[in-house]
């Protein structure tokens, strides 16, 4: 992959959390008369301040609380060996009381940098595949993917803003009718505009995964084989649970932080869902990446934060 691809791979997308969060705020500013010229700024703004304060929103959501070295000094060392090798200042290690086991990167000017692992992770995955996910996530940390997913996420949501607010203002406004048509023209070109830079954020989302497991196959020794059976375990694993018991502890409201989508559980599970149980870690992933990728993987995949867990477990094997 040439390297201005891999540059791509530190663009990731907040734009769908945006825009749900967004609609509703559109919607008061427009009621409130606020001037379409000043909404730029005003997404701007917003986008900043969510960066600033969304550490405490998900230390809040996940139930995160920071590990003491006395706590769990294997897995504290694990972070602090990582991070030596990824030569990036050591984050604050924390754990996520959630049943399912996945794993997250982020940080903020107030918070500083932050790795969260969930109970789940520690009691689905082995030692080494832990070391492995952790790798991972600090690839997230040294690519500054926080930020660049902030930044990335602005132009989506003032499309979003501007589409929403021409179009109730076509509907609702004071303006002759040829004045109306003009401005729903603009705000459903807007619309699209905002749907097709989602695509691309998504798209981007998709080769920062792929940079990321990059990251932990350099740093963790055999870090390639370690990360693939991890991923394998936390679909397994993810699919395995029950709904009510995933959907506990809104999984879904940060999920383009997850190591893996808790949302493609279902579809990646498929990819498993003839390999049979009582395998070995390593023939779960060769049976897994003899799978052959159907139109609707590569369809549904468009729309998705992550990689297809088969061509992701593809690209970790040939890095081995």
């Amino acid at each position: 992959m040439s390297l201005w691809k891999l540059r791509l791979s530190l663009i990731g997308t907040l734009a769908l959390i945006i825009g749900l969060s967004t609609f509703f705020f559109t919607v008061i500013l427009s009621l409130a008369g606020v001037s379409l010229l000043l909404m730029p700024f005003i997404v701007v703004i917003f986008n900043i301040i969510q960066w600033l304060i969304s550490p405490y929103l998900i230390d809040a959501i996940y139930r995160v609380k920071e590990v003491k070295p006395q706590e769990d000094p294997q897995l504290y060392q694990m972070v602090e060996r990582l991070s030596k090798k990824s030569k990036i200042r050591k984050p604050k290690l924390m754990k996520a009381k959630m049943p399912i086991p996945n794993a997250f990167a982020y940080s903020s000017p107030l918070t500083g940098s932050k790795v969260a692992v969930t109970t789940g992770l520690l009691e689905n995955l082995d030692s080494e595949e832990v070391e492995a996910v952790i790798g991972h996530e600090l690839g997230h940390l040294k690519h500054r993917d926080v930020q660049v997913m902030m930044f990335i996420s602005i132009l989506p949501a003032i499309f979003y803003f501007i589409g929403y607010s021409m179009l109730l203002s076509s509907m609702f406004g004071r303006r002759d009718s040829r004045d109306s048509g003009g401005t729903a023209i603009i705000g459903i070109i807007s619309i699209l505009l905002y749907w097709i830079l989602t695509l691309f954020t998504l798209y981007f989302s998709r080769i920062r995964e792929y940079y990321a497991d990059r990251h932990s196959a350099s740093i963790v020794d055999d870090g390639a084989r370690k990360l693939s059976e991890g991923l394998a375990k936390i679909v397994n694993s993810t699919h395995n649970m029950k709904k009510g018991r995933r959907a506990k502890g809104g999984s879904n409201s940060f999920k383009a932080l997850f190591i893996s989508d808790p949302d493609r559980s279902e579809l990646d599970a498929v990819a498993l869902s003839h390999l049979g149980g009582g395998m070995g870690d390593k023939m779960l992933v060769d049976k897994v990446i003899r799978k052959r990728i159907t139109n609707f993987d590569r369809i549904m995949e468009v729309f998705s934060t992550h990689p297809n867990i088969v061509k992701r477990l593809k690209a970790l094997q040939k890095l081995s």
